[in-house]
């Protein structure tokens, strides 16, 4: 009797430090992947990839262990211009054919302060990987009254060289900015 006791509380202690992942998958229409690059060096173009998916994956509750995911289609890139979507969408920008998405996959997270971290990843884009660093701030999570589900709000921003991908490599950066801001937010229910 006393090693069947053994046993189970042997069990009990091992899984009282197993911890459980949540996966948590964005909430689209509370959700977005925004962009901003310098034109001729005197205005701010912006725009948004509206084709996407993001999940994050996280065992603590305050996500300090969290792995971002992220999948944007390149053909939903969205500047409110059609011409100047088509171009981004050619071989001279995105080239969407050839590469139909970005991907990003993070790789390690540190807090920086309450809420604040640095997260850095994978960034794949027009068949070029580099690792990159995004700041990322969780800004809480409720219970959705409509849904009745767990949601999570960040926010993540950093830059990206568009020349480090291959993008754009026929206009200078006096015309189009080589660095780029993006912002993404981003709710995402349990």
């Amino acid at each position: 009797m006393k090693k069947y006791i053994f046993i189970a509380l042997a069990f009990l202690s091992l899984s009282a430090f197993t911890a459980v992942n949540t996966i948590w998958k964005n909430d689209a229409p509370h959700s977005q992947l925004l962009f901003t690059v310098s034109h001729l060096g005197i205005n701010e173009v912006s725009g948004s990839f509206n084709d996407f998916a993001a999940s994050v994956n996280a065992s603590k509750a305050d996500f300090s262990d969290a792995v971002f995911e992220l999948n944007a289609k390149t053909a939903s890139v969205d500047t409110r211009v059609e011409a100047r979507d088509n171009h981004l969408k050619s071989a001279d920008f995105f080239d969407a054919e050839k590469f139909p998405a970005i991907t990003f996959k993070s790789t390690a997270i540190k807090r920086i302060a309450k809420d604040k971290y640095s997260l850095t990843g994978n960034l794949n884009m027009h068949g070029i990987s580099k690792p990159v660093t995004l700041q990322l701030l969780y800004k809480g999570s409720t219970e959705n009254p409509m849904n009745k589900k767990n949601t999570a709000g960040f926010q993540i921003s950093g830059t990206v060289k568009r020349s480090d991908f291959g993008i754009g490599a026929k206009f200078p950066a006096a015309m189009v900015g080589d660095v780029v801001s993006i912002k993404a937010n981003g709710e995402f229910i349990q």
